[in-house]
């Protein structure tokens, strides 16, 4: 943590006009790779396989599996999106029963409750989104001891908790996304905030990190004001946003929101305080809930890719996990109408590159 704070420190003495020290608060502690400035491809380093192992698994190869899928939180229209591909993966399959299930608020504990209840009652398969990558671990490493295939999406957990993690994009994909996205809009000495789910978050603090690298690589006059936690709670995402507006004032020039509740949130707050055209709002976000602020100028970019898509893919990858046929040391997997799928990280299947809504072809998606 010493290493970490001491790098932060230089961070911010680096960048111009860094408001405070607890700026970066909700990165992680890994490391980074920010990708180049002028948008050639990054370096890929081949890793080892870095997943768990399955103990005293029985023989699923081509039979029907029972499979749970625990995201984050149900109810929202992300999730939504991920069950409609795991849905649409399982019927094109045809051995796959899935069901999604788990909390409607983003409270690990709850997860892990759910988890747990599951692996009690016995499935073949859990996929799930976590909600803090070391506390759900113990529970997915039970899985494992009982049988039990896991693969995550989303959200991963510790590597030795899971055999295999979907990852929607390359967290330095996304972070070039957005501080590119927002640089365009509302200049390179914007000051801005962030609103995250938790402090604890994973692939949210992932991103917090990977932006923060990314910033000071190559957008080095950004101002980092705060980051503030809105527990994927849509009130309290407006009521976070409305905070940083009157806070910061003037300062404060554009708003990124890291969940998809707190996006549509953030836009909102933004239009009420008549600010639209002032303050840049740039987050990750399904398109549906962002129509009517990209349609009316308020938001120029929505930064995500396809949640449908991502469900459909984990679905595959659970079945070829279950087959044996994504095994250690596979480089990729076939995922249906997405084909074949690059292995990177040593564990994780990549779905793709991160796309970029705006009002040239939002209307283009329904989800």
């Amino acid at each position: 943590m010493l290493k970490r704070a001491f790098a932060t420190a230089v961070s911010l003495l680096i960048m111009a006009g860094a408001a405070s020290a607890g700026a970066w608060v909700g990165a992680d502690d890994l490391p980074t790779n920010p990708l180049p400035c002028d948008g050639s491809p990054g370096n890929v380093v081949a890793k080892p396989y870095d997943g768990a192992a399955v103990s005293n698994a029985p023989e699923r190869k081509g039979k029907t599996i029972r499979v749970v899928d625990i995201p984050k939180l149900i109810g929202i229209d992300y999730f939504a999106a991920t069950t409609k591909g795991m849905q649409e993966a399982a019927a094109e399959l045809g051995n796959v029963e899935i069901k999604t299930d788990g909390p409607t608020q983003a409270n690990i504990d709850q997860q892990i409750s759910f988890l747990d209840n599951y692996i009690t009652s016995g499935v073949d398969g859990i996929l799930f989104a976590a909600l803090d990558s070391v506390a759900i671990a113990p529970v997915l490493k039970k899985a494992l001891a009982a049988g039990i295939n896991v693969v995550g999406y989303d959200a991963n957990s510790t590597s030795d908790s899971r055999q295999w993690f979907v990852n929607q994009a390359e967290f330095n994909g996304v972070a070039k996304a957005l501080i590119d996205s927002l640089a365009a809009e509302a200049g390179e000495d914007a000051g801005f905030g962030i609103i995250t789910s938790t402090l604890t978050a994973p692939n949210h603090s992932r991103y917090i990190a990977e932006m923060e690298a990314y910033a000071a690589k190559c957008h080095p006059n950004m101002k980092w004001l705060e980051t503030v936690e809105a527990q994927e709670d849509n009130v309290l995402s407006f009521n976070q946003a409305s905070t940083l507006l009157n806070k910061y004032g003037d300062e404060v020039k554009g708003l990124f929101a890291v969940t998809a509740i707190a996006t549509p949130a953030a836009a909102e707050a933004v239009s009420q305080a008549n600010r639209c055209g002032k303050v840049a709002v740039v987050g990750l976000t399904t398109p549906n809930g962002m129509k009517p602020y990209v349609k009316s100028g308020c938001v120029k970019s929505v930064v995500l890719w396809n949640p449908v898509d991502l469900g459909y893919a984990a679905t595959f990858v659970m079945r070829a996990v279950a087959d044996g046929t994504l095994a250690p040391g596979a480089t990729s997997v076939s995922a249906g109408r997405l084909g074949e799928l690059k292995v990177v990280n040593g564990s994780e299947v990549l779905l793709g590159s991160p796309f970029i809504f705006t009002k040239n072809n939002i209307n283009d998606f329904n989800f």
